[in-house]
């Protein structure tokens, strides 16, 4: 007997009839999360697939405003001094900030070499016991 939904009555059936149902309503289930899983990753698959695109075109244009900012900044600065002592100030400038910017990563860096990984940790603690035997 089938429910106007579409389901069975289940109320009229034994109980081993019903036990021996539950290996089948598992694989069921477990079939149905294991597509909706795949569904899922699809999905997010190609949302972060469209997102990345749309990043990427960002930085494109933004690798592109990068110089012309740049110009913009010599030829305002041309209305003060020469063209070329501009460009020559702008020049001065990246070039002070990147070697900030390249200090200022080093000594991140070796911050990080001198740090002491957990695998090196656990070698000294096996070693301090070790010798305590």
């Amino acid at each position: 007997m089938t429910s106007p939904r579409g389901f069975r009555d289940r109320a009229d059936e034994s109980l081993l009839t019903l036990v021996g149902e539950v290996p089948e309503l598992i694989r069921n289930l477990v079939t149905a999360e294991i597509e909706a899983a795949k569904a899922w990753v699809r999905r997010t698959s190609k949302d972060a697939g469209i997102g990345s695109g749309w990043i990427l075109g960002a930085l494109f244009f933004l690798f592109w405003a990068i110089p012309v900012l740049m110009a913009f900044i010599i030829i305002g600065l041309s209305a003060w001094m020469p063209l070329w002592a501009a460009a020559l100030t702008v020049l001065v400038l990246l070039l002070v900030i990147a070697a900030v910017m390249g200090l200022l990563g080093y000594l991140r860096w070796r911050k990080v070499v001198k740090s002491e990984n957990p695998v090196q940790s656990i070698v000294k603690d096996v070693e301090a016991v070790r010798d305590e035997l």
